[in-house]
């Protein structure tokens, strides 16, 4: 029996989350072929132009994460590129939005249908879909997302034995394939994989049910402005503000882990 708090949140209270459990499989199949099919410069460009890109986020060491994603601010990638008009290094917005509109129809049908499917349903409650692996020896420093009109769903796809694990204020909490961990990003928290595989989840960012859709989103405009200007290659995803502070440590109860904290 899992408990359940105000930071890690009981699936079941989500059910427009149920369309991406059933299909599981098939959006981890989909990420499988991409890896395997896709071209050397198909996938130049995806980690270049799919993101979501941070400057915020620290690791400890060298291992990294890689994310990219469809799906951003409930918007799919062709259409945000061209929303904000992002300019690339090696593409122009209206070649960048092409480019991506092909590679997601070819590649990622399938979690597009899911997509479209729960959001015509809910309201457009689904706002960033991206597939987040950490590479073996990752290890992230404490931080926070300061989202605080969204939660947070890992969809387990590629998921190995051993030690990769979420911890977050006093708890470590683990990723299962097939499974949704949902979490309250606020609130601190620093994740690992001290395995020799690659962990792999579909995020899933949707809006919190406690406030009013127009508040909401009033709110994801202004964030997303401010980190657009910031970093446009962040996909309005992660911000400055994201970097955990001395009255996050305090606040949560971690106050023993400050020092340690500045000292990595």
């Amino acid at each position: 029996m899992e408990n359940f708090n105000e930071y890690h949140l009981n699936p079941q209270e989500f059910p427009f989350l149920e369309s991406f459990q059933d299909n599981w499989q098939v959006i981890r199949d989909e990420f499988k072929h991409f890896l395997q099919q896709a071209s050397d410069e198909e996938l130049k460009f995806t980690d270049e132009v799919f993101g979501p890109k941070s400057k915020t986020i620290k690791t400890k060491g060298n291992s990294k994460y890689s994310a990219f994603g469809i799906l951003f601010q409930g918007l799919f990638i062709e259409k945000y590129i061209q929303l904000h008009q992002i300019q690339y290094p090696d593409y122009g917005s209206d070649d960048a939005s092409k480019k991506a509109l092909r590679l997601r129809e070819k590649y990622f049908s399938n979690l597009a249908k899911v997509i479209e499917k729960v959001n015509f349903s809910n309201d457009g409650v689904i706002r960033n879909v991206y597939f987040g692996t950490f590479h073996p020896g990752l290890d992230i420093k404490l931080h926070v997302n300061n989202n605080p009109h969204m939660n947070r769903g890992y969809l387990g796809l590629i998921v190995p034995e051993g030690d990769v694990a979420m911890k977050i204020c006093h708890e470590q909490l683990y990723w299962y394939e097939g499974k949704f961990l949902i979490l309250d990003h606020s609130y601190p928290h620093c994740p690992h994989n001290y395995t020799d595989y690659d962990r792999t989840v579909l995020v899933v960012d949707f809006f919190k049910p406690d406030k009013s859709r127009e508040e909401v989103i009033r709110f994801e405009q202004e964030q997303v402005i401010q980190r657009m200007q910031d970093n446009p290659y962040s996909l309005g995803v992660f911000g400055k503000s994201d970097k955990a502070n001395e009255e996050d440590f305090i606040k949560y109860g971690l106050a023993h882990q400050l020092e340690w904290d500045k000292a990595l």
